[in-house]
């Protein structure tokens, strides 16, 4: 299967080294580009050694130049519609917050009981000062949201429904088409979280009718720990939305130093402070490379890799008690398998301290495998399901109370 893989060329184009374990956390933290050194040394010693302020001339532009790239390689985004700025989290509030200002009279916003914590936690806390009411929705576990589901909880007093299209622990993708379908008809407006899905499998925000959404690019844009995230806001929506943090970025005529904020016209409004210039070159070289790739074809490999890992899975680890947290359908899920296992911490964290497989733990027992197509080869899925197989068997952890520690 590597050696038929189409895009097998593209690992090369990241630090590897040939004693490095098994890297499934992709989901969490992207490998390095070769090339993403090289950008960052040029920036420092040329831009910012030689060019010093001047090299400002260039950087006002990236925000939207790489926005524009991530919307339009990634996202399904037409140019003006996508800007590099902040956190996730800033930026998922940044939006939240207009478009609950957008849909006055309106008392309630809904997400997932399930969601990302900081998801929760932002509209928690808007909900709170607004004296909002915030509407949880218990869907099933490894299905993630749904049109149907959803529905029901709906109506006149909607505001905001806030979903995550790849669920971070499960990996299932939700229909985004129809879920805004149902949205919409509440008169809400709705806000996706795309952490999980960047850079993984192709998302249409344009023809699947969306409103906003925001998202990390750490994980499978590979643009390092920490790096800005990204804002989207449909072209229709951007005058009539005021973001809450006025920043002199989003101001009209910023240099003019007004003793009042008028915000200028289209996505630059959506910013705030100066820039994080070395991070967003690290963003532009992550989506040059992932649209050099292409999309589509990375989203044809991950559906194999997890197919063959849920394969070895039925195989090899069913029958030691682990149990498939993921849609089986694989056009349902992203870029990752969460299996369950009564164990899994210690499972975890025997398998990276014996420095075979760097994978991920969730509580209270779901053990995390991202499966970045770019970087991750048929034999590393099926090695790795191998080694968490002889683990398990063998034993290799301890359990003090109800905390699993892996010993070697």
């Amino acid at each position: 299967m590597d050696e038929e893989d189409p895009i097998g060329w593209a690992r090369n184009l990241f630090l590897t080294a040939d004693d490095q374990p098994i890297y499934l956390d992709g989901n969490s933290l992207g490998m390095l580009p070769r090339r993403s050194l090289e950008r960052v040394d040029r920036l420092l010693r040329h831009d910012w050694g030689r060019g010093l302020v001047r090299s400002w001339d260039t950087w006002m532009d990236l925000p939207a130049v790489v926005g524009d790239l991530v919307g339009t390689e990634l996202l399904g985004a037409a140019p003006g519609q996508t800007v590099i700025s902040d956190a996730t989290t800033v930026n998922l509030y940044k939006l939240a917050s207009a478009a609950l200002d957008a849909r006055p009279g309106r008392s309630v916003i809904v997400s997932d009981s399930a969601n990302f914590p900081t998801d929760r936690y932002l509209l928690e806390g808007l909900a709170q000062a607004r004296g909002m009411a915030l509407t949880l929705v218990d869907f099933p576990e490894v299905e993630g949201p749904s049109p149907e589901l959803l529905a029901p909880h709906l109506n006149a007093e909607t505001a905001l429904v806030s979903l995550s299209h790849v669920d971070y622990r499960s990996g299932a993708m939700a229909d985004m088409m129809a879920i805004n379908e149902v949205i919409h008809r509440s008169g809400a407006l709705g806000l996706w979280d795309l952490c999980h899905s960047a850079g993984a499998v192709p998302v249409e925000l344009d023809r699947t009718g969306s409103d906003l959404a925001a998202g990390c690019t750490y994980k499978y844009l590979n643009a390092g720990p920490g790096s800005p995230a990204f804002l989207y806001v449909r072209r229709e929506l951007q005058r009539s939305l005021r973001q809450p943090i006025w920043g002199w970025f989003g101001q009209v005529d910023q240099f003019a130093m007004g003793p009042g904020f008028n915000p200028v016209e289209g996505m630059a409004r959506f910013q705030s402070g100066s820039p994080n210039v070395v991070g967003i070159a690290l963003v532009q070289e992550g989506a040059r490379l992932l649209a050099e790739i292409g999309i589509h074809r990375i989203r044809a490999k991950s559906i194999r890799l997890t197919s063959l890992l849920v394969d070895r899975f039925r195989e090899w680890l069913a029958p030691l008690g682990f149990a498939l947290l993921t849609p089986t359908d694989p056009e349902r899920r992203g870029s990752q398998i969460c299996l369950g296992h009564p164990y899994a911490q210690g499972i975890c964290r025997a398998l990276i301290e014996e420095g075979s497989v760097i994978a991920d733990f969730r509580p209270p027992d779901r053990l995390r495998l991202g499966l970045a197509a770019p970087t991750t080869r048929f034999v590393d899925v099926h090695d790795a399901a191998w080694r968490i197989k002889e683990v398990t068997e063998s034993g290799a952890f301890q359990f003090r109370g109800d905390r699993a520690v892996g010993i070697s």
